[in-house]
This record gives C-alpha cells, structure tokens and sequence, in this order.
C-alpha cells in the first residue's frame, strides 16, 4: 500500500485538495488533527506546553487557545523552535500508528497523509510520493488575511514562518498549482489520483 505525503504553505488549498481525495475514495490521516489530540488537557503535550508558555494560552475551559498559541510562536522562532520541540516527536509517533492501522484495515490502494509541515518535520521519509499544493504569492495573502481575520503583517509573518515554496519544491513528486479556480485543481488532483483508484 502507497502512502501519499500532501503538503502546502498556509492557505494553498491542501485542506480542499483533501477533501477532494477523501470524496474519491481515499483515506486520510490528518496531521492537523493529530497535533489537536495530542495537545487536549491532561496530555503529556498539554502538560509540557502549559508549563512554557503560561497559563495566558487557555481558554475558560482550560483547553489550549490554538489562536493566541499561533498568535505568540509566529511572532517568534525561539519560541515556534520550543513548541516544535515538544509536539513534533509525539506526532510523529501518533501518525506512525495510525498509518499502520489503516495498512492492517484496509485493502486501498493508497493512504494519504495530509500533513502542512510534511517537509519541515521530516515526514517525507514516511511516504512513498509527495503531492504539492502552491498558489501564487498574492493569492496567498489574501486568503490568509481572510480566512484568519489577519492583517497584512501578521499574514506576513505567518507566511514567512513556513519553508519557502521553492525548496518544497524540491521535494515534489506532483505539483498541484491552485491559483485558479476549484474545477482546474480538480482536474489535475482527479488526474493524479486516478493511478491508485482503478
């Protein structure tokens, strides 16, 4: 069984790209998720991330504030560094598991792992091929602004917080460009896709 590693900067569209694939039939595992889990109240991460940064993170509920955490490590690579530090290896394990899971239940043809920093935290090594999802420049601010109520700068930051394009590039099997509209990125990840679903 395949496993397919996809990866975008923030506000490519992977998340739609995604959903796409989970509506032609593929199983993902979402890292996104997995870091929600495995940062809940009581968990050793929880513990470890409360303890550095402050009880100022949390929410009434006690839960983890993702925005105002987001908000502090994007402003801050010292501090995005510490947050990697103590999430990465306990996500990393996760997935390891749900991956073989879904080898042990299912008869697809491929899993996806649908992981934003796939590059950064060395998850490539896990996959078999790695799909791309890039979006021009201008595009890209603009959706950050609007889908996180961001300004100009604090997008910015966002954006510049991440590996540049260019050297994730390098590490592309298929590049997904989704700087039109959803039926030409359909087609090209309907295309792609189609190699493990027949």
């Amino acid at each position: 069984m395949e496993v397919i590693g996809l990866t975008g900067g923030i506000a490519s569209g992977k998340s739609t790209v995604s959903k796409l694939l989970k509506k032609l039939g593929a199983v993902v595992i979402d890292a996104d998720l997995v870091s929600r889990e495995i940062m809940v109240k009581g968990t050793e991460a929880y513990n470890k991330i409360v303890e550095y940064f402050g009880e100022e993170i949390l929410r009434e509920d006690g839960e983890i504030d993702r925005k105002k955490l987001g908000n502090i490590v994007f402003a801050d690579k010292k501090k995005l560094k510490k947050l990697n530090e103590i999430t990465h290896p306990i996500i990393i394990e996760r997935i390891k598991e749900k991956i073989e899971e879904e080898r042990q239940k299912n008869q697809q043809k491929a899993i996806v792992l649908d992981a934003a920093l796939l590059i950064e935290m060395k998850l490539y090594k896990m996959v078999d091929e790695v799909w791309l999802v890039v979006v021009d420049s201008k595009t890209q601010i603009k959706r950050v602004m609007e889908r996180d109520k961001l300004s100009y700068r604090d997008a910015i930051n966002r954006i510049k917080s991440q590996m540049p394009l260019d050297e994730k590039m390098k590490y592309a099997d298929f590049i997904i460009n989704n700087s039109k509209d959803f039926k030409a990125m359909e087609k090209q990840v309907t295309l792609f896709w189609g190699r493990f679903a027949t």
